[in-house]
């Protein structure tokens, strides 16, 4: 088992609300400035980022380096890649409907409303999925067979998400492709790529802190939130409310593995 810095980790925990706070109250002002809550989007990505580099400084002396170096930088190509990607894919865009209808039926002041269950709700998620990364900067041990089995599964989710992202870009570029369903590439073996890669990539880096048990049993509840919010939350199941209906669409879920990949062309 290796060591652990429990009264720096509980240090750490503070500063990692603090950081993850300070970035959605920034992207709160440019809201405001822009009239475009849509962009608290791209802050989801940059919050985690924050949060790895914030922890990587304060952790300076107390976790091992490898370990510390290799867990923030997996976070940080997650979390900017992602932000990139959807502010490329918003941009010239106006509301998203979603905030829209949310705000037209916020009671009192809509940005205040927002403020609160969309920014500091945003953030609170932030501070609680990245518990891992912040505690694989205060194991002390070397790095074992489960961080590297971290970063591979690390790796499989970063490739669903940026292939099946890429994939559909390209699709919706296509005037041909106007109110067809995306059932090619990845989007043939499950119906989201990008949501399954995100539940491969905080696995992952949950993995890191397993050589611990008792850190892992005390950070446990980071993935479990962030595959509830993947699954049943804010991401396939509300994504397919909102395409049920469309044409084509009760077929292609009829062949197309909802979550994790199968292949394709076989009834579910």
């Amino acid at each position: 088992m290796n060591g652990f810095a429990w009264a720096a980790f509980a240090q750490n925990l503070a500063a990692a609300a603090g950081a993850a706070l300070v970035v959605m109250l920034v992207t709160f002002l440019i809201a405001l400035r822009k009239r475009l809550h849509r962009i608290v989007d791209v802050a989801w990505g940059i919050g985690f980022a924050a949060v790895a580099v914030v922890s990587y400084a304060l952790s300076e002396g107390d976790g091992d380096d490898a370990r510390r170096l290799l867990v923030t930088a997996l976070t940080v190509v997650w979390g900017l890649r992602l932000a990139v990607h959807i502010g490329l894919r918003g941009r010239g865009h106006g509301e998203d409907p979603r905030y829209a209808a949310m705000l037209a039926k916020a009671p009192g002041h809509p940005d205040l409303y927002a403020l609160r269950k969309v920014y500091l709700l945003q953030g609170a998620l932030v501070w609680l999925i990245s518990l891992p990364v912040q505690a694989a900067q205060y194991l002390t041990g070397p790095l074992s067979w489960w961080a590297w089995a971290g970063t591979a599964l690390w790796a499989v989710g970063i490739v669903f998400e940026a292939v099946g992202d890429r994939q559909l870009a390209r699709f919706k570029s296509d005037p041909e492709n106007r109110g067809r369903i995306m059932d090619r590439g990845l989007w043939s073996w499950t119906r989201h790529p990008n949501y399954f890669g995100d539940f491969c990539v905080w696995w992952g880096l949950f993995l890191f802190v397993c050589s611990d048990p008792a850190v892992a049993a005390a950070t446990l509840v980071a993935p479990v939130v962030m595959s509830f919010l993947l699954i049943k939350g804010s991401g396939k199941a509300l994504l397919e409310r909102h395409m049920a209906g469309r044409p084509g669409y009760d077929d292609y879920r009829a062949r197309t593995s909802g979550f994790l990949p199968w292949p394709p062309g076989r009834e579910r």
